[in-house]
């Protein structure tokens, strides 16, 4: 086969779909009944299924501000994860019908390197290939991650869940830990407090998200978790984890104190890790650096000349888009196009409530490298839209040049931060100055409204808030 994609998720079936589009015979070799990957079987696409729901409680409750009282709901968690499924299976079938339609030879087993070359099939139909061996000009690779889960933390009764677990939704416990406080751990303690559970979270860090993310878009967030969730413990190890009949016995220590707390279940949510063990890949030249990711060029060739890798099991950040577009940008290589992975913004959106979404250049990462900057904020309090909603606790900021007035970086704090962060990563790969964005137009009264208003309080020129005018630039 002139080409195989090794593994079914956003990048792979991107990889595979594009690469039939311009001609190319091509192999998806999937080792899931159904293709998507983590991402629509057990991440993005459930999860956010699930947050939605949360939501629509959490609004619900809301409204009691205007008036309106809706009874506590009932929450029939059959008929939950039966839509749930069938989001995910309509999705999936969608997939299998593009594959058809492009002529993708899809086959369900795992593969693993023989050498630079081959796959070997595990688990597949037999018939399929001779031997169960499938040789290739072209690899790429895109197997994705895994959530990561210490040994010891491993209990028999399967009261300690990771992501995966925790979007079957077996029941809605009691109490629950979330040991981390990244973004799956704050999203997936969302979904289970909105139903009903009594959600603790326990970080290692003095902050919850990562370091990366500015802190004034994080302050609105743990605010409101602070008063949605019964503890959150920042700078707290977790010890040690016992099971008991009365549920799993969580041992914590804080600057060397040491104090105990029971849970129905514990999430732990502390990241994943790249897919590159356990698949052969000792078999070719492929180079893996320290962390277990593979090392790729521009082009997403590995060291391998057959073998290029894409997504989570290349690098951070792992997101399922950046992996769709890294697959676009091997397959046009590999048809001798110039194409290159050289983003200036790869947009991530953490869809808590409120959602945190930031594009580009932060705050915290300027400091870090000392890169000259100038930081305009806009406050949703002076929001006609954000106080129609009763959500003005957001925040929309911007990351600017000084020396040329563009942008360099974009964040968002508030509801549906994820849908309006797209405007920011157009005017960071655009080159837009902070003129050209107060001067665009934008619908009133909205939320997009921020961006525009942003920019003109930079300039001196907003009008709901008070910032005096620059001085002229020449």
């Amino acid at each position: 086969v002139p080409l195989v994609v090794l593994g079914g998720g956003p990048g792979g079936y991107a990889a595979a779909f594009l690469a039939a589009d311009l001609g190319m015979p091509v192999a998806l070799v999937e080792r899931d009944e159904r293709l998507g990957g983590t991402c629509l079987l057990r991440g993005c696409i459930p999860s956010k299924a699930l947050l939605h729901v949360a939501g629509v409680i959490s609004e619900a409750r809301q409204m009691h501000e205007w008036g309106v009282s809706f009874g506590e709901p009932r929450v029939d968690l059959g008929a939950l994860r039966a839509r749930k499924e069938k989001i995910i299976a309509t999705l999936c079938g969608g997939l299998t019908q593009l594959a058809k339609k492009r002529n993708v030879q899809v086959i369900n087993a795992k593969g693993v390197f023989e050498n630079s070359t081959t796959l070997k099939l595990e688990g597949g139909d037999p018939r399929t290939y001779d031997d169960n061996r499938l040789t290739f000009e072209h690899c790429i690779l895109a197997s994705g991650s895994l959530p990561a889960m210490p040994g010891p933390w491993k209990l028999a009764s399967g009261r300690v869940m990771d992501s995966s677990g925790a979007l079957e939704l077996v029941d809605v416990p009691e109490s629950m830990l979330v040991v981390g406080g990244g973004y799956i751990g704050l999203e997936m303690g969302t979904v289970y407090s909105e139903l009903g559970s009594r959600v603790s979270v326990v970080e290692l860090l003095p902050n919850l998200l990562p370091q990366g993310v500015d802190r004034d878009l994080v302050k609105p967030l743990a605010d409101r978790m602070g008063k949605r969730f019964k503890n959150i413990y920042l700078e707290t190890k977790v010890a040690g984890l016992k099971d008991l009949d009365s549920g799993v016995e969580v041992t914590f220590d804080k600057a060397g104190q040491q104090f105990s707390e029971t849970y129905s279940r514990v999430l732990v949510a502390v990241g994943r890790r790249p897919n590159s063990q356990g698949i052969g890949l000792e078999t070719t030249h492929v180079a893996i650096d320290g962390n277990g990711f593979v090392v790729v060029d521009e082009q997403q060739r590995t060291a391998d000349p057959q073998i290029f890798a894409i997504g989570d099991v290349s690098g951070e950040p792992m997101l399922a888009h950046k992996a769709s577009h890294q697959g676009k940008v091997a397959v046009e290589a590999l048809h001798g196009e110039p194409a290159a992975f050289q983003p200036l913004a790869i947009p991530a959106v953490v869809f808590t409530d409120p959602e945190i979404a930031w594009a580009g250049l932060t705050e915290e990462q300027a400091k870090a490298d000392r890169v000259a900057i100038e930081v305009a904020r806009y406050p949703w309090a002076a929001s006609g839209k954000a106080q129609a909603m009763g959500r003005t606790e957001g925040l929309t900021k911007l990351i600017i040049d000084p020396a040329t007035d563009r942008i360099l970086g974009i964040g968002i704090v508030g509801p549906h931060a994820g849908d309006l962060i797209s405007e920011g990563v157009l005017a960071i790969e655009m080159g837009v100055t902070a003129r050209d964005l107060g001067e665009s137009i934008h619908p009133h009264p909205t939320l997009s409204e921020t961006l525009a208003f942003s920019a003109e309080a930079y300039l001196g020129t907003a009008t709901e808030i008070y910032k005096p005018r620059r001085e002229a630039r020449a």
